[in-house]
């Protein structure tokens, strides 16, 4: 079993020093350093850090937000770290430790509540939508098209000009013109 840390910082005017100190101390024998915002999913050394897991290594942190921002980026993180057969342990935050029984608990009750949230938005978005088509309300992009260019665009078409020939006219991509009906 391994022991990898991971430290992060949101800009270079920040230091490490506290975090490293805490990992060094917590026995990690390879830590991995950012210095980027952790709103961003794309962070190179966190995906090096979760790619060196293996069975069995344990991927600690300081604190729960150098890891995540979001409930649902932290269960994704947490997958990705369980997947590889690891656990996560967060020294501030003890709740956070799924190399415990309890820790596992309270993480996989934050799943179930993300994914009933993520039903209910979908349920509540889905309901908006019907009440906006039962209202006559069209969804969707707004035509390219106003209605008196549409009326030409037709027109043209079936005086036997080409679809480029009126996209040029209308100022318009040819596929606007093609599917106009």
């Amino acid at each position: 079993m391994n022991s990898i840390g991971y430290a992060r910082v949101s800009t270079s005017g920040q230091t490490l020093d506290a975090q490293l100190e805490q990992l060094c101390v917590a026995g990690c024998g390879v830590v991995f350093k950012e210095t980027m915002s952790g709103a961003r999913s794309d962070r190179p050394e966190l995906k090096r850090a979760l790619d060196a897991l293996a069975e069995g290594d344990v991927l600690i942190v300081t604190r729960l937000d150098r890891l995540a921002r979001s409930t649902r980026d932290l269960l994704d993180i947490v997958h990705t770290i369980e997947t590889r057969g690891a656990k996560l342990k967060a020294l501030t935050d003890s709740w956070a430790d799924t190399t415990t029984p309890t820790g596992k608990l309270i993480l996989t009750v934050l799943g179930g509540l993300a994914e009933f949230e993520r039903s209910l938005i979908a349920e509540r978005t889905a309901e908006g939508r019907d009440r906006a088509r039962r209202a006559g309300k069209r969804l969707g992009r707004p035509f390219k098209l106003t209605a008196y260019q549409r009326e030409t665009a037709l027109k043209m078409r079936a005086e036997g000009k080409d679809n480029a020939e009126i996209a040029r006219v209308l100022g318009v991509s040819r596929s606007t013109i093609s599917r106009t009906r």
